[in-house]
């Protein structure tokens, strides 16, 4: 189990350089575009945000899902050409409308946005990049499948921080405000659709198959709704806000959750690693006992980030915004907890995705939302922009509730309850001790690494005085801690950000010869009983 836990760690490392090291800078530079851009700015960018959301959805249909799960049913290139070609024809066109239809409704869309005329084009702008960007999902999909770790994590690192310098350019020397931080971004989609043709190029033939896309979407398409009520238990606190609270605040809470939506670069990584290693371990004899305590070790880890995070947060905003932005700080323990809540979401639904029931989403996600809007509306004219927070919190633990009960019915996972309970109760304690025992300090520096540093120090000490871990599993992390692998090196030795950009280049060739069909390939079977070996 462990040497598996090792290669999970390692993509997960990897994926994740690429988020952490250009979102680090993007965080560094908060206390340059607080400077250049007001709260109200940041409210209008959480809206735009929020369309940003909704489009990627709708313009996905579940597709991207999908070819991940059916390419481990494939047996050949050309299946798998099929397969890709199949999607992409139906992406690009059925997009293409909705992106003229989004065109036409973006006058009614703005005014019901942002009560004023005037925004129209910053709406058209996210709706191209959103069109541009899907196209890039099924390249980025073959990486991961091919763990391929390293390039993927090259191509987010160079697109984020190329993102990051336009921004600079548009928002602080030519003073663009909101228009300069959209048009950096149009900017970088356009230069990434040419990028990754390179990779998209070679999956294509002139080949569709009706079978092939039914079966896609009977798999995606009830991810459409689910992601629908996804994106509400996300989005719907930015327009419930708006109906009671000025924009100043919403750009408060924006700059708030961004904050504790940092905790997601980890979990970003996990997701990225996540779906391609229990796809390919779900036909193991171990596979359920495999995913209860990797599930355990995830929750530890994805706790102790969110104590720490809540514990050091007034300093955190302190230090990192101006001063008007000093009341962000208390919704970031809430939104913590909403990220614990999705780690344990990501966990509990691969029951669902393993079995293909996904049918159960909508339902799940259905429900939650409907949480969410009724806590917003609860809380939001009482707490302000803080219930929203907490709405947020309970409908994430909600969706996580609830899909974990669905998945136990079609694939039952025997998850190790009392040690996540102590995990939850350790990170609580740790959080309680360092935020309310520990005495503010004039040095927003000197407090952040005071109660972080007692939360890393706390939160372990608990669980081994609780004996969290047993003989086995210390030695076997000490193992993962200390042996290197035969297999490649440490994802950290060599994986700097200059060097995961060459990656780009240098693993071109080979991720163009896995996606050349063989002659026996082509021979080995006609196309219709390639294609039938997808259903």
């Amino acid at each position: 189990m462990f040497d598996r836990l090792r290669q999970l760690l390692r993509h997960l490392v990897v994926y994740g350089i690429g988020d952490a090291a250009a979102s680090l800078v993007s965080f560094l530079l908060l206390p340059i575009y607080t400077r250049y851009l007001s709260p109200s700015d940041y409210g209008v960018i959480t809206m735009l945000l929020t369309v940003e959301a909704v489009t990627r959805i709708l313009f996905r249909w579940g597709t991207d899902s999908a070819f991940m799960r059916l390419y481990y049913d494939c047996e050949s290139d050309a299946d798998r050409q099929v397969l890709a070609s199949t999607l992409m024809l139906f992406l690009i066109g059925a997009n293409g409308a909705l992106l003229a239809l989004g065109f036409l409704i973006t006058p009614a869309l703005g005014r019901f946005m942002f009560g004023v005329s005037g925004q129209d084009g910053l709406v058209r702008l996210v709706l191209v990049n959103t069109f541009l960007m899907t196209l890039h999902a099924l390249p980025n999909s073959l990486l991961r499948i091919r763990e391929r770790s390293r390039l993927f994590s090259a191509l987010t690192f160079a697109k984020s921080a190329g993102t990051i310098v336009i921004r600079l350019v548009l928002v602080v020397l030519l003073r663009q405000g909101v228009w300069g931080v959209v048009l950096a971004d149009t900017v970088i989609a356009v230069i990434f659709t040419g990028i990754m043709a390179r990779w998209m190029l070679p999956l294509l033939r002139l080949s569709f198959s009706g079978a092939v896309l039914r079966e896609a979407l009977r798999y995606g398409m009830p991810r459409l709704p689910h992601a629908l009520a996804h994106q509400a238990i996300a989005v719907s606190d930015r327009y419930l806000l708006a109906a009671f609270v000025p924009l100043r605040e919403i750009g408060l809470y924006g700059i708030g959750s961004s904050f504790g939506q940092a905790l997601k670069l980890f979990l970003n990584g996990f997701e990225f690693a996540w779906a391609p290693f229990y796809m390919s371990s779900m036909s193991q004899p171990d596979a359920k006992s495999l995913f209860s305590r990797l599930g355990t070790y995830l929750f530890a880890a994805v706790v102790l980030l969110a104590a720490g995070l809540s514990a050091v947060a007034p300093e955190l905003v302190r230090l990192m915004t101006a001063a008007e932005f000093a009341q962000a700080a208390a919704v970031i323990p809430w939104v913590t907890v909403g990220v614990v809540a999705q780690a344990s979401y990501q966990v509990a639904s691969l029951g669902l995705n393993i079995t293909k029931q996904t049918k159960y989403f909508p339902a799940a996600t259905g429900l939650s939302a409907v949480v969410s809007i009724a806590a917003n509306l609860a809380l939001i004219p009482r707490f302000g922009f803080v219930g929203a927070a907490a709405a947020t919190a309970l409908s994430y633990s909600v969706l996580t509730l609830l899909i974990g009960v669905f998945a136990y019915r079609v694939y039952p996972v025997h998850y190790e309850w009392r040690r996540l309970g102590l995990v939850a109760a350790d990170g609580l304690l740790c959080y309680m001790i360092a935020s309310i025992l520990v005495p503010a300090f004039p040095s927003a520096m000197l407090g952040l690494t005071v109660r972080g540093t007692l939360v890393v120090v706390l939160y372990p000490t608990v669980l081994w005085i609780a004996g969290f871990l047993d003989v086995s599993e210390w030695e076997g992390l000490k193992g993962i801690m200390t042996t290197r692998g035969s297999a490649a090196r440490p994802p950290l030795e060599a994986d700097s950000p200059v060097e995961m950009v060459g990656e780009i280049v240098s693993e071109t060739v080979d991720v163009e010869r896995e996606w050349m069909p063989t002659d026996a390939g082509r021979e080995s079977r006609t196309l219709p009983q390639r294609i039938s070996r997808l259903k």
